[in-house]
């Protein structure tokens, strides 16, 4: 019974490599070094939400830790806005929505600056409003807005890897 649990990742490895399969955004995929992502520089984005977004996005890219020489640059515009989705009789806000919307493009440090892709990333977390708990609700706003940046993140990371692989000559 243990021979056969440990025996079928192993064989199922093995016939999604057969069809072509093969990770695009990990060690086995050649890391971050391996798939460009190490290569992109990310330009700065203000606000706080903003330098939050941007640190992930580093810790995404430059996962390998080896020196990379930078090739492309990345350009994100990040805003955060929030919406109240449940009221009180009393009319206070019980539950509040936060949205993070990303929209970025990758240039080549080229001399013509050339776009090579854009794309728009969403993400939507929320948080609880208890009555009287107004520093209760300030920390789970840091933490929602933490988590998104790192949610933004990941999809723009995940976009590009993605975009790397497609640019790779076929074997």
């Amino acid at each position: 019974m243990r021979i056969a649990r440990r025996m079928v990742p192993m064989v199922l490895a093995v016939a999604l490599a057969g069809c072509g399969w093969h990770p695009v955004y990990g060690p086995a995929g050649g890391g971050a070094a391996g798939n460009g992502l190490a290569a992109v520089e990310v330009g700065l984005i203000p606000e706080r939400s903003g330098q939050l977004l941007r640190e992930a996005l580093k810790a995404r890219f430059e996962r390998s830790g080896a020196a990379v020489a930078r090739q492309y640059d990345l350009a994100v515009t990040y805003q955060i806005s929030s919406d109240v989705v449940a009221i009180q009789r009393d009319n206070s806000t019980s539950r509040v929505r936060i949205l993070g919307r990303a929209s970025w493009s990758l240039t080549a440090q080229d001399s013509k600056r050339t776009t090579l892709v854009t794309g728009i990333s969403r993400q939507v977390d929320g948080y609880n409003v208890f009555v009287n708990q107004y520093f209760a609700a300030d920390m789970e706003s840091e933490a929602v807005i933490r988590r998104l940046s790192d949610a933004v993140a990941e999809d723009i990371a995940q976009q590009l890897a993605v975009w790397f692989d497609r640019q790779k000559p076929a074997p």
